[in-house]
């Protein structure tokens, strides 16, 4: 009897280990393309510095750093959730879950009236009042909407994951001794916010 159950502990251990090392590589095929776009924006930058500071005096800072802090509250609130769900307080997890989705779905609607705003003055790529700017100011927009819309993606597509995990500590698929799925969405979320952290800076903080 014993023995059985040092077995199944260690089948469950090694699908555990195989879970988290198949999602720190995701993380890492994602960290490699925005990798590649910040490398991209920093050759832009090196040759347009002076066309990148005027155009970022067009974001709107107020909006972008409220973003971060409920990116970063966000984060928090998965945190707390999956330490919820390991003290087998189900019911304090699902309402963190609750937050964070509710936290990013804040987000996404902060970017659209931020974009609707730039749409609304031209400032989008093709559009004529961006032609007429200076191409550096052009590239500026380009890999803004780029970088900022390929997260904004990320965000979505968390927002799905983590109402699935919702559904699924409803349901106690989830649960105290088994919530790897969980902690792998929170580690999904936390690149999200990570690269956040990055662009803040890059596109509404230089200026």
């Amino acid at each position: 009897m014993n023995n059985h159950s040092e077995n199944f502990e260690e089948h469950v251990h090694r699908d555990d280990f195989g879970a988290k090392m198949g999602m720190w590589l995701f993380l890492f095929t994602e960290l490699l393309l925005f990798g590649g776009l910040f490398l991209l924006y920093m050759a832009y930058r090196l040759q347009y510095s002076h066309e990148f500071h005027i155009a970022a005096r067009e974001l709107n800072i107020g909006i972008g750093t409220f973003n971060t802090i409920i990116l970063l509250t966000s984060s928090m609130t998965m945190a707390l959730s999956i330490t919820a769900m390991r003290l087998e307080r189900k019911t304090l997890s699902l309402f963190l879950l609750a937050s964070t989705i509710l936290l990013a779905f804040g987000f996404l609607v902060n970017k659209f009236f931020e974009w609707s705003a730039k749409f609304g003055h031209g400032l989008y790529p093709g559009s004529d009042v961006l032609l007429d700017k200076p191409r550096g100011e052009y590239l500026f927009y380009g890999m803004y909407y780029a970088m900022t819309g390929l997260h904004a993606i990320h965000v979505i597509v968390g927002m799905i994951i983590l109402t699935f995990m919702f559904v699924f500590i409803s349901r106690n698929s989830i649960t105290s001794t088994n919530y790897i799925k969980l902690e792998n969405s929170g580690l999904y979320w936390h690149l999200v916010d990570l690269i956040w952290i990055f662009l803040f800076p890059l596109f509404y903080l230089m200026r």
